[in-house]
């Protein structure tokens, strides 16, 4: 079973598609379910999901690791074509997943109680998003 979801980001930060995951999957089945991010400047994670302090923690920390191109500390980037933020997405984007794998048991994916599946969006300009999703059932 597979599809693709379309999420639309406005900038920056991270946008939880938990919701829209689980209701795609089909109940009473035990499987894997296997997420994959169709771009280079944005990634996947797995995160808190209680306490939205922690994506703008998250965002916050990544925004200082890997500033846009145009503070002196990028001087040495090379790609800046596509505007200031677009080299240190794809930065970004390298260190972090763009593949997600997770179980799921009687048609629920076995995340922990606090745990959440977020895009994280890198690029400042509006997006839509692909997350291409493979439900392999046992």
């Amino acid at each position: 079973m597979q599809c693709v979801f379309k999420i639309r980001t406005d900038g920056p930060g991270l946008y939880e598609v938990t919701d829209e995951v689980a209701h795609w999957l089909e109940a009473d089945q035990n499987g894997l379910l296997t997420l994959f991010l169709r771009h280079t400047s944005a990634s996947l994670l797995i995160q808190e999901n209680a306490d939205p302090d922690v994506q703008a923690d998250l965002s916050a920390f990544f925004d200082r690791l890997v500033p846009d191109a145009d503070d002196p500390s990028m001087g040495y980037l090379r790609h800046t074509l596509e505007g200031p933020d677009d080299m240190p997405a794809h930065i970004k984007a390298a260190m972090l997943p763009m593949t997600l794998s997770i179980p799921v048991s009687q048609g629920s994916m076995m995340l922990g109680p606090w745990q959440g599946i977020y895009l994280f969006e890198h690029r400042t300009a509006p997006h839509t998003r692909q997350i291409a999703a493979h439900f392999a059932a046992d």
